[in-house]
């Protein structure tokens, strides 16, 4: 699988808005998550928020959305020649359980670059993830870091887009669930 990471987080960069209007806060119920629109859109996205929302994840996630990209490039996805003629995408706002936990860009950073590792030992094609650490509001201030993933996925049509897709962020999770830190008690 593809993966790569970058910073977003001076000038103009976007913000991530962690309580926005409509949040559903998974981490205190993380089974909300079969009943958000998203999950309907792709059914096994609910069970990768269920993962990442969890007590025993190091992250929690803000907001998340099922779409068709505009415009890919299948060989940034590693397809086969011809395969990649569909695709689903995803994205979802990670922030840490703990506000210390990912308390400098060195230490998302880090998250994000082993999270990539996994994704890149994981022997999926026509699939990638790119990483965006952003500055992240918590209730109206900025207070912390956020990694923004995008998860894009293709196939011959659009069903196996979306099963390359459910595949793409199941490895996504493992993967976040291994890098992003460890869980703090509280």
């Amino acid at each position: 699988m593809e993966a790569d990471w970058e910073i977003e987080i001076g000038g103009e960069a976007p913000v991530m808005d962690a309580h926005w209007t409509g949040l559903v806060d998974l981490r205190g119920e993380p089974e909300q998550a079969r009943r958000l629109s998203e999950t309907y859109q792709l059914p096994q996205l609910a069970e990768v928020l269920i993962r990442l929302n969890a007590a025993n994840s190091p992250v929690w996630t803000s907001k998340c959305d099922v779409f068709v990209p505009d415009h890919f490039d299948p060989d940034d996805l590693d397809a086969p020649i011809g395969v990649a003629l569909r695709a689903r995408a995803c994205y979802v706002d990670l922030l840490p359980r703990d506000e210390m936990q990912w308390d400098s860009v060195e230490v998302v950073e880090s998250a994000c670059r082993g999270i990539c590792d996994r994704l890149r030992s994981v022997p999926a094609r026509s699939c990638r993830a790119d990483l965006v650490i952003r500055r992240a509001m918590i209730e109206g201030v900025v207070e912390t870091l956020g990694v923004t993933a995008y998860i894009t996925a293709a196939g011959p049509d659009e069903p196996s887009a979306a099963i390359a897709l459910a595949t793409a962020l199941a490895a996504f999770a493992n993967a976040a669930m291994a890098a992003a830190g460890p869980v703090r008690a509280s």
